[in-house]
């Protein structure tokens, strides 16, 4: 792929119009439990060939979905407990304020967040690209310590002995679910996904959906107002995005490691709105710093990256960043639009019906996108996702379906 600096006057009107229809895939992908902006730009990359447009434009419907989506993940994981594997951390302290009456404005702080990583990232996306670009080599060379340091500091965050041996255990059951499956490579009905479909809404989903069936749901929310001072809720904004930069960068490690990382670096006076704030930050910048992994280093680190790369899209940064832009605006947008009316919806409805059906949606998804043999993972996957609470420990640590295989 080409790297280029300018863009055709003439493609402009494509570059929005593309971009404006990588909006409504985003939108899909965010708002339905277990789908994902991967899963579209999949599709998109397996029909460009039969495709009439340049894969410029491809590219920027694709990562517009992508940036889009780290905004209206945050809708789903509050009202139906199914969040994205990159909000799992954000789950529990979401419907905290959510059954305090405070899920408007969670939403807002997640759009805030979002947008504010944005604002960050692109101004710092040079200088740290760059110093990642230098130390890329020494990062590589001794990539197993760095990933044993990660989870050896998510393990020592833990608030308990019990919990960092529980969070230990989901750690090697995720990571040899993940050496068994990741590399199978199932006959399904659409070819436009992995086996990560089924072990991330198995391990982030699935289990936080059946903890709840029998629950209240949502309970009337109140005003939207935000209750977090702007100075800490910029500081916690940034941390967020700093920790997605540099987890942009690094193979197996997901933004909601990345959401652990920024936490001693927060004011810590509000754990909850905080812990949103920091997830959705570090969701986004983990988008845009992938894109920068991709400049810089040739090398795809998300989904959308992946489908890009092998689309062949050229890297015309001011197409790219146009994309990146109006994703971010109009994310920002959906989330206050739409998330409002999703939370009404939802809070009107039979909670035990919902998170039947959604289950029932997640093992569908399954096998749309792996087959039976996906449905099989979905549901072993679901079964090791049900450990953490029971020790205590955070979700995060199934992340080592990820990390786990690139260890061994």
């Amino acid at each position: 792929m080409g790297l280029g600096v300018g863009i055709d006057p003439g493609l402009t009107g494509g570059v929005v119009a593309f971009a404006l229809g990588g909006v409504a895939l985003g939108t899909c992908s965010g708002l339905v439990p277990g789908l994902h902006a991967n899963n579209f730009a999949i599709l998109l990359a397996a029909a460009a060939p039969s495709i009439p447009a340049d894969p410029l434009l491809l590219g920027v419907a694709m990562l517009a979905a992508g940036v889009v989506h780290t905004f209206l993940d945050i809708v789903p994981a509050l009202t139906l407990g199914v969040p994205d594997a990159s909000m799992a951390i954000a789950a529990l302290p979401g419907h905290r304020l959510v059954l305090a009456g405070r899920g408007r404005e969670a939403l807002r702080l997640s759009a805030v967040g979002s947008a504010l990583a944005v604002g960050i990232a692109l101004p710092l996306a040079l200088p740290i690209t760059w110093l990642m670009v230098a130390w890329y080599p020494t990062i590589q060379a001794h990539l197993t310590l760095v990933l044993i340091a990660v989870v050896g500091f998510l393990l020592l965050t833990e608030s308990s002995l019990r919990a960092a041996l529980g969070g230990l255990f989901a750690f090697g059951l995720a990571a040899a679910l993940g050496w068994a499956t990741l590399d199978v490579q199932p006959a399904a009905p659409l070819d436009a996904g992995s086996m990560l479909t089924p072990l991330l809404t198995g391990l982030f989903g699935a289990p936080i959906l059946l903890d709840a069936m029998g629950g209240g749901g949502v309970p009337p929310q109140a005003d939207a107002k935000l209750a977090m001072p702007r100075r800490e809720l910029g500081l916690t904004a940034g941390a967020g995005s700093l920790a997605g930069a540099l987890v942009g960068y690094l193979p197996g490690v997901s933004a909601a490691i990345a959401s652990v990382i920024a936490l001693p670096a927060v004011p810590n006076s509000d754990p909850d709105r905080e812990f949103i704030i920091a997830s959705s930050g570090a969701s986004t910048a983990n988008t845009v710093f992938a894109l920068c992994a991709l400049l810089a280093l040739g090398t795809p680190r998300t989904g959308v990256m992946v489908a890009m790369d092998t689309t062949g899209v050229p890297l015309t940064i001011p197409a790219l960043l146009t994309a990146v832009i109006i994703g971010a605006a109009c994310g920002f947008l959906l989330v206050v639009g739409v998330g409002d009316r999703y939370l009404r919806t939802v809070g009107t409805l039979n909670y035990t019906v919902v998170s039947g059906v959604v289950f029932a949606l997640l093992v569908g998804l399954s096998f749309v996108f792996t087959g039976w043999i996906g449905v099989g993972v979905f549901l072993v996957a679901t079964l090791v996702g049900l450990v953490p609470p029971r020790f205590g420990t955070r979700r995060v640590h199934l992340m080592g379906v990820l990390i786990g295989p690139l260890l061994l």
